[in-house]
Protein backbone atom coordinates (compact mmCIF):
# COMPACT_ATOMS: atom_id res chain seq x y z
CA UNK A 1 0.00 0.00 0.00
CA UNK A 2 1.17 3.34 -0.72
CA UNK A 3 0.65 6.22 1.45
CA UNK A 4 1.38 10.35 0.29
CA UNK A 5 1.71 13.23 2.49
CA UNK A 6 0.59 16.68 1.47
CA UNK A 7 2.14 18.47 4.78
CA UNK A 8 4.27 21.88 5.60
CA UNK A 9 6.86 19.82 7.58
CA UNK A 10 7.46 16.27 5.37
CA UNK A 11 10.73 15.78 8.28
CA UNK A 12 7.76 15.32 10.99
CA UNK A 13 7.67 11.61 9.38
CA UNK A 14 11.35 10.61 9.32
CA UNK A 15 11.65 9.26 12.59
CA UNK A 16 8.37 7.97 13.70
CA UNK A 17 8.30 5.73 10.15
CA UNK A 18 11.66 4.49 10.74
CA UNK A 19 10.10 2.36 13.69
CA UNK A 20 9.08 -0.81 15.09
CA UNK A 21 6.27 -2.53 12.34
CA UNK A 22 5.59 0.17 10.18
CA UNK A 23 9.47 0.95 9.65
CA UNK A 24 9.97 -2.75 8.69
CA UNK A 25 7.08 -3.05 7.18
CA UNK A 26 8.21 -0.07 4.93
CA UNK A 27 11.38 -1.78 4.73
CA UNK A 28 9.94 -4.74 3.31
CA UNK A 29 8.38 -2.95 0.62
CA UNK A 30 4.87 -3.89 2.18
CA UNK A 31 4.17 -0.37 2.82
CA UNK A 32 5.35 2.71 0.57
CA UNK A 33 5.54 6.03 2.38
CA UNK A 34 5.92 9.64 0.53
CA UNK A 35 5.97 13.01 2.51
CA UNK A 36 5.58 15.41 -0.24
CA UNK A 37 5.91 19.19 1.14
CA UNK A 38 3.50 21.75 0.24
CA UNK A 39 5.15 24.58 -0.09
CA UNK A 40 7.17 23.43 -3.13
CA UNK A 41 3.90 24.21 -4.87
CA UNK A 42 3.08 27.50 -3.41
CA UNK A 43 4.01 30.85 -6.02
CA UNK A 44 5.75 33.73 -5.12
CA UNK A 45 9.19 34.80 -3.85
CA UNK A 46 8.14 33.78 -0.27
CA UNK A 47 6.59 30.77 -1.24
CA UNK A 48 3.62 31.34 0.79
CA UNK A 49 1.24 28.70 1.88
CA UNK A 50 -0.97 30.69 4.41
CA UNK A 51 -2.82 33.88 4.38
CA UNK A 52 -5.15 36.69 6.61
CA UNK A 53 -8.71 35.51 6.63
CA UNK A 54 -11.15 37.04 4.53
CA UNK A 55 -13.36 39.28 6.80
CA UNK A 56 -11.32 39.32 9.75
CA UNK A 57 -10.76 36.72 13.07
CA UNK A 58 -7.93 35.23 13.98
CA UNK A 59 -4.73 33.18 13.12
CA UNK A 60 -3.87 32.29 9.14
CA UNK A 61 -5.67 30.44 6.59
CA UNK A 62 -3.59 27.63 4.77
CA UNK A 63 -4.13 28.93 1.17
CA UNK A 64 -6.09 26.95 -1.50
CA UNK A 65 -3.68 27.13 -4.45
CA UNK A 66 -0.47 25.21 -3.57
CA UNK A 67 -2.80 22.14 -1.56
CA UNK A 68 -4.15 22.43 -4.92
CA UNK A 69 -0.83 22.22 -7.19
CA UNK A 70 0.31 19.77 -4.73
CA UNK A 71 -2.76 17.59 -5.32
CA UNK A 72 -2.32 17.81 -8.79
CA UNK A 73 1.08 16.78 -9.21
CA UNK A 74 1.03 14.06 -6.73
CA UNK A 75 -2.26 12.45 -7.26
CA UNK A 76 -1.31 11.52 -10.92
CA UNK A 77 -2.73 7.53 -11.46
CA UNK A 78 -5.41 8.34 -8.29
CA UNK A 79 -5.26 6.86 -4.62
CA UNK A 80 -8.28 8.28 -1.88
CA UNK A 81 -7.68 11.85 -0.48
CA UNK A 82 -8.14 11.93 3.11
CA UNK A 83 -8.04 15.52 4.71
CA UNK A 84 -7.58 15.37 8.60
CA UNK A 85 -9.55 17.92 10.48
CA UNK A 86 -11.57 18.32 13.58
CA UNK A 87 -14.75 17.98 11.60
CA UNK A 88 -14.05 15.28 10.23
CA UNK A 89 -16.28 11.83 10.54
CA UNK A 90 -14.51 9.77 13.85
CA UNK A 91 -11.35 7.60 12.61
CA UNK A 92 -12.27 3.76 14.73
CA UNK A 93 -11.26 0.65 13.73
CA UNK A 94 -13.73 -0.47 10.69
CA UNK A 95 -12.78 2.80 8.83
CA UNK A 96 -9.24 1.57 9.54
CA UNK A 97 -10.48 -2.12 8.08
CA UNK A 98 -12.35 -0.11 4.97
CA UNK A 99 -8.86 2.10 4.00
CA UNK A 100 -7.07 -0.77 4.43
CA UNK A 101 -8.18 -2.41 1.34
CA UNK A 102 -7.13 0.80 -0.51
CA UNK A 103 -4.04 0.83 -2.73
CA UNK A 104 -3.37 4.12 -1.79
CA UNK A 105 -4.48 6.73 0.47
CA UNK A 106 -3.11 10.90 0.21
CA UNK A 107 -3.64 12.26 3.32
CA UNK A 108 -3.85 16.40 3.72
CA UNK A 109 -2.22 17.76 6.71
CA UNK A 110 -3.91 21.44 7.70
CA UNK A 111 -1.82 23.96 9.59
CA UNK A 112 -2.61 27.59 11.24
CA UNK A 113 -6.04 28.31 12.11
CA UNK A 114 -7.43 26.44 9.68
CA UNK A 115 -7.77 26.10 5.91
CA UNK A 116 -9.09 27.77 2.68
CA UNK A 117 -12.86 26.11 2.77
CA UNK A 118 -12.26 25.08 -0.77
CA UNK A 119 -9.78 22.73 -0.17
CA UNK A 120 -12.62 20.58 1.81
CA UNK A 121 -13.76 19.37 -2.10
CA UNK A 122 -10.45 18.02 -2.73
CA UNK A 123 -10.91 15.66 -0.25
CA UNK A 124 -12.83 12.56 -0.80
CA UNK A 125 -13.21 11.88 2.93
CA UNK A 126 -12.62 13.90 5.86
CA UNK A 127 -11.30 12.45 9.63
CA UNK A 128 -11.08 13.18 12.64
CA UNK A 129 -9.08 11.24 15.04
CA UNK A 130 -10.73 13.02 18.38
CA UNK A 131 -12.61 15.43 19.42
CA UNK A 132 -9.83 18.14 20.46
CA UNK A 133 -7.83 20.37 18.31
CA UNK A 134 -3.87 20.21 17.19
CA UNK A 135 -1.11 22.40 16.13
CA UNK A 136 -1.60 20.28 12.41
CA UNK A 137 -2.73 17.35 10.91
CA UNK A 138 0.39 15.40 11.01
CA UNK A 139 -0.17 13.74 13.92
CA UNK A 140 -3.12 11.99 12.67
CA UNK A 141 -1.67 11.19 9.28
CA UNK A 142 0.52 8.96 11.32
CA UNK A 143 -2.27 7.43 13.52
CA UNK A 144 -3.94 6.75 10.34
CA UNK A 145 -1.07 5.45 8.73
CA UNK A 146 0.07 3.04 11.57
CA UNK A 147 -3.70 1.69 11.92
CA UNK A 148 -4.40 1.09 8.11
CA UNK A 149 -0.25 0.45 7.55
CA UNK A 150 -0.79 -2.83 10.25
CA UNK A 151 -4.30 -4.43 8.82
CA UNK A 152 -2.29 -4.68 5.63
CA UNK A 153 -1.82 -8.63 4.56
CA UNK A 154 1.64 -9.71 5.69
CA UNK A 155 2.58 -6.52 8.13
CA UNK A 156 2.19 -8.38 11.04
CA UNK A 157 3.46 -11.33 11.78
CA UNK A 158 0.76 -12.89 13.30
CA UNK A 159 -2.32 -12.03 11.19
CA UNK A 160 -4.59 -13.35 13.77
CA UNK A 161 -3.06 -10.74 16.20
CA UNK A 162 -5.59 -7.73 14.58
CA UNK A 163 -8.40 -9.97 14.73
CA UNK A 164 -8.45 -10.79 18.43
CA UNK A 165 -7.40 -7.03 19.38
CA UNK A 166 -9.53 -4.37 20.92
CA UNK A 167 -12.35 -3.21 18.48
CA UNK A 168 -11.36 -5.31 15.71
CA UNK A 169 -14.80 -7.69 16.64
CA UNK A 170 -16.75 -5.10 18.01
CA UNK A 171 -15.59 -5.72 22.22
CA UNK A 172 -12.40 -4.58 24.16
CA UNK A 173 -9.66 -7.08 24.14
CA UNK A 174 -9.63 -9.70 27.12
CA UNK A 175 -7.06 -9.47 30.49
CA UNK A 176 -3.67 -10.70 28.83
CA UNK A 177 -0.90 -12.12 30.93
CA UNK A 178 2.62 -13.44 30.75
CA UNK A 179 5.27 -14.84 33.14
CA UNK A 180 5.79 -15.11 36.22
CA UNK A 181 2.74 -16.16 37.34
CA UNK A 182 3.12 -14.31 40.92
CA UNK A 183 3.82 -11.33 40.96
CA UNK A 184 3.95 -9.13 44.20
CA UNK A 185 0.38 -10.92 45.47
CA UNK A 186 -0.84 -10.82 42.19
CA UNK A 187 -1.26 -13.84 40.20
CA UNK A 188 -2.56 -15.00 37.01
CA UNK A 189 -6.08 -16.37 36.88
CA UNK A 190 -5.76 -20.21 36.81
CA UNK A 191 -7.74 -21.05 33.98
CA UNK A 192 -4.88 -19.41 31.58
CA UNK A 193 -2.70 -22.14 33.28
CA UNK A 194 -4.99 -24.90 32.85
CA UNK A 195 -4.39 -26.03 28.92
CA UNK A 196 -8.09 -26.26 28.51
CA UNK A 197 -8.48 -23.87 25.20
CA UNK A 198 -11.99 -24.46 25.13
CA UNK A 199 -12.05 -22.89 29.01
CA UNK A 200 -9.55 -20.17 28.26
CA UNK A 201 -11.26 -18.94 24.94
CA UNK A 202 -14.68 -18.86 27.04
CA UNK A 203 -13.25 -16.77 29.98
CA UNK A 204 -11.44 -14.37 27.06
CA UNK A 205 -14.89 -14.05 25.42
CA UNK A 206 -16.80 -13.04 29.13
CA UNK A 207 -14.04 -10.64 30.48
CA UNK A 208 -14.09 -8.95 26.56
CA UNK A 209 -17.69 -8.52 27.40
CA UNK A 210 -17.34 -7.35 31.08
CA UNK A 211 -14.54 -4.97 30.11
CA UNK A 212 -16.56 -3.12 27.24
CA UNK A 213 -19.50 -3.15 29.39
CA UNK A 214 -17.30 -1.22 31.98
CA UNK A 215 -15.26 0.83 30.05
CA UNK A 216 -17.14 1.36 26.78
CA UNK A 217 -20.88 0.67 26.81
CA UNK A 218 -21.45 2.81 23.62
CA UNK A 219 -19.59 0.12 22.04
CA UNK A 220 -22.41 -2.08 22.73
CA UNK A 221 -25.37 -0.29 23.17
CA UNK A 222 -26.47 -1.92 20.10
CA UNK A 223 -25.33 -5.23 20.10
CA UNK A 224 -27.80 -8.45 19.89
CA UNK A 225 -26.35 -10.86 22.63
CA UNK A 226 -27.74 -14.36 23.02
CA UNK A 227 -26.91 -17.78 24.86
CA UNK A 228 -23.97 -17.26 27.57
CA UNK A 229 -23.07 -13.51 26.32
CA UNK A 230 -26.43 -12.35 27.52
CA UNK A 231 -26.54 -13.64 30.54
CA UNK A 232 -23.41 -12.29 31.37
CA UNK A 233 -24.74 -8.91 30.55
CA UNK A 234 -27.59 -9.45 32.75
CA UNK A 235 -25.03 -10.56 35.58
CA UNK A 236 -23.22 -7.00 34.99
CA UNK A 237 -26.67 -5.03 35.25
CA UNK A 238 -28.33 -6.65 38.42
CA UNK A 239 -24.67 -5.86 40.14
CA UNK A 240 -25.00 -2.29 39.19
CA UNK A 241 -21.81 -1.95 38.06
Amino acid sequence: MRFDILTLFPDFFISPLEQSIIGKAIAKGLIEVHAHNIRDYARGKHRTTDDYPYGGGHGMVMKVEPVTLALEAVKGGGGKVVLTTPQGVPFNHALAEALSKEDRLIIICGRYEGFDERIRGLADLEVSIGDYVLTGGEIPALVIMDAVGRLIPGVLGEPESAVSESYAGGLLEYPQYTRPEEFRGKKVPEVLLSGNHAEIEKWRRAESIKRTYLKRPDLISGEEFTGNDRKIIEELKKSGK
